[in-house]
């Protein structure tokens, strides 16, 4: 079984930057941090849930979502097996809760979107920006 566990969610005024982590673990002995692509998506009240990034177990990132481009960036630490998301500039509107998915197949795609049939989820972290 695998777990995605993501930390770093809080409370920030307009402005200001937050840094999300996402852990993956309980990965078989055969597995490595590095089979997986690692995905960033959000849910704010009301909308649906949104890729914003995403960087593939090679550590290439097509691009990110419209929405936080220039202000966001996805990295990964592969010896901790983490994935990160750098959030800079942020707004009111950047408030949801924040997703961390990984997954070891499909694909990252050019709008920033994880995509596969095998997605492990966490149970996300809450970021709320205040104007």
């Amino acid at each position: 079984q695998v777990l995605v566990t993501e930390s770093g969610g809080g409370l920030v005024q307009a402005g200001g930057s937050l840094r999300l982590s996402c852990k993956l673990s309980g990965l078989y002995s055969r597995w490595t941090f590095t089979d997986w692509h690692i995905g960033w998506f959000r849910q704010a009240p009301g909308k649906e849930r949104e890729g914003v990034a995403c960087i593939t177990r090679g550590g290439l990132i097509p691009d990110y979502a419209d929405s936080v481009k220039g202000r966001f960036t996805i990295s990964r630490d592969n010896p901790e097996k983490t994935g990160n998301l750098q959030m800079n500039s942020l707004n009111a509107e950047d408030t949801a809760t924040y997703y961390c998915a990984a997954a070891q197949t499909g694909y990252c795609s050019r709008s920033g979107v994880l995509t596969a049939d095998d997605l492990y989820w966490g149970h996300g972290a809450i970021v709320t920006v205040s104007s």
